[in-house]
């Protein structure tokens, strides 16, 4: 039986207290928050798990193997560090943290003392993204040529920090699970459209090696809600949207093909292949659950998380890079590359 301690019942938590006290062979033992009322629910709904205001008492507790972070960015290396120097395997919101540097110290420690630390790139572990990444590895989309994503809604506003660090997230690690590359290069442009807030609206694109081209579109200031990807290919296009019920993946046989002329100065001819669109049957899962059972395995294992601390790490980088580049104005921000995969 593998015990959890929770710090943080705000958004995010009951999420996660839900999907970890649901598993067979877990059990949440204590839940932090600085809130009272938050904590007044936890007792309601788990009356044997304790509750405190202190996330020290959860850190320290002996009885606790691993700690689950769901607190504001700014405070995922103290907590993070200080569960890690105690023993505890460590579970870490997206993203690991506010800087690669502490991304990095994070990383180091939890090597060096042999102890799990997993973030929690849900997405990663839905059916749909899972499918796409199989589908990309095993060559049946082609030669990758685009990823295009549109991830907005209204709110849910941030205050320690902006719409790339908050959504774009996603897309990165979705990325991360899907290209065996890294950009070389991001560049990203935003705003902040109410007073005292970061940045509401971006865009980020990111240029690689290959020829391939990465674009995000976040957004908290829209009127609708949209989730929705393409992937295109030199033989298959895809689409994923994530809001759909059903069919969450469509795959369309289609493209283009160029052939030249005699003289191809002269004549370049674009065709077109219109095929068949199809939908794969997916696994009915809860990605957040399935991202649960994952952690519990991986520390009973003592294997290595799919979202590790150098998914966490590589994702950090690139959002630093962003935010370079949006300071700047869209200026082009080289990141570091990692080896191919």
């Amino acid at each position: 039986m593998i015990t959890i301690g929770v710090l943080g019942y705000g958004y995010w938590g009951p999420n996660l207290v839900r999907n970890f006290a649901e598993l067979p062979d877990a059990r949440v033992v204590r839940v932090s928050d600085v809130r009272l009322d938050r904590l007044e629910r936890v007792t309601a709904r788990y009356p044997a798990t304790k509750v405190g205001t202190s996330a020290n008492d959860v850190i320290d507790d002996p009885s606790v193997d691993a700690v689950v972070i769901a607190t504001p960015v700014h405070t995922h290396f103290e907590l993070g560090m200080a569960a890690l120097r105690s023993g505890k395997h460590v579970w870490m919101e997206k993203p690991l943290a506010a800087t690669s540097d502490q991304a990095a110290r994070l990383l180091d420690e939890a090597d060096r003392r042999g102890l799990a630390l997993m973030v929690d790139h849900t997405f990663v572990f839905a059916a749909a993204v899972q499918k796409m990444r199989d589908l990309t590895h095993a060559g049946e989309l082609g030669d990758l040529q685009y990823y295009d994503s549109v991830r907005i809604n209204l709110g849910h506003f941030q205050s320690d920090v902006n719409v790339l660090w908050d959504l774009a997230v996603h897309d990165l690690s979705i990325m991360d699970c899907l290209l065996e590359e890294s950009p070389v290069a991001v560049s990203a442009t935003g705003l902040a459209h109410v007073s005292g807030s970061p940045e509401n609206i971006a865009y980020l694109t990111m240029f690689f090696d290959a020829t391939l081209i990465g674009h995000i579109h976040v957004n908290w200031l829209a009127p609708v809600k949209i989730r929705r990807t393409l992937l295109g290919g030199t033989r298959r296009m895809l689409v994923f949207d994530d809001l759909e019920a059903s069919d969450k993946i469509k795959i369309y046989d289609r493209g283009v093909s160029v052939s030249f002329s005699a003289d191809k100065l002269a004549t370049m001819r674009v065709g077109y292949r219109m095929g068949d669109m199809w939908s794969p049957q997916l696994a009915l899962r809860e990605p957040l659950h399935a991202a649960a059972r994952h952690f519990v395995d991986v520390i009973t294992a003592k294997a290595t998380p799919i979202s590790d601390g150098h998914a966490g790490l590589r994702i950090v980088k690139l959002l630093e890079a962003a935010s370079q580049s949006l300071a700047c104005q869209g200026r082009p921000i080289s990141v570091g590359r990692r080896a191919l995969v």
